[in-house]
């Protein structure tokens, strides 16, 4: 069985953001299809986002420039690393994550989420280890 085509997408990056996050992050949406879909975020200095968790995502992030700090748990591992330009990394489906912008420029990162971005039900809030700047909006 031959699955049909689907046409291809083009989308240029938007001078404004599209979307609030339910982790507070300012989103601008990319290119996407049926199994997967593509965004761009770019917290502010300072800024730290809400930990959350997906209940059926998982997401594959580049960071194209800035510095940051992320946390993830999945079971009873869990790390901090350093987000730096040139760096990629996997929050697989259920892993509680949870960023924040720690250098004097924006923290640009390229994520894809596979499948597609559901909707705002997707994630949840869990505990993480900074306060957030913003509430959870899920």
């Amino acid at each position: 069985m031959t699955l049909p085509l689907l046409p291809p997408t083009t989308r240029f990056l938007a001078a404004d953001t599209d979307v609030v996050a339910p982790d507070g992050s300012d989103v601008r949406l990319l290119a996407a299809t049926d199994r997967g879909s593509m965004a761009h975020f770019t917290p502010a200095p300072g800024r730290i986002a809400a930990a959350v968790a997906h209940r059926t995502v998982e997401e594959l992030w580049f960071v194209v420039s800035g510095q940051g700090r992320i946390w993830r748990r999945q079971g009873k591992d869990e790390s901090i690393e350093t987000l730096r330009a040139g760096l990629s990394l996997s929050i697989p489906v259920g892993t509680h994550f949870q960023f924040r912008c720690d250098g004097e420029v924006p923290l640009t990162v390229v994520g894809v989420t596979m499948p597609p971005w559901p909707g705002f039900d997707e994630a949840c809030a869990v505990e993480g280890p900074w306060r957030p700047d913003r509430a959870f909006s899920g």
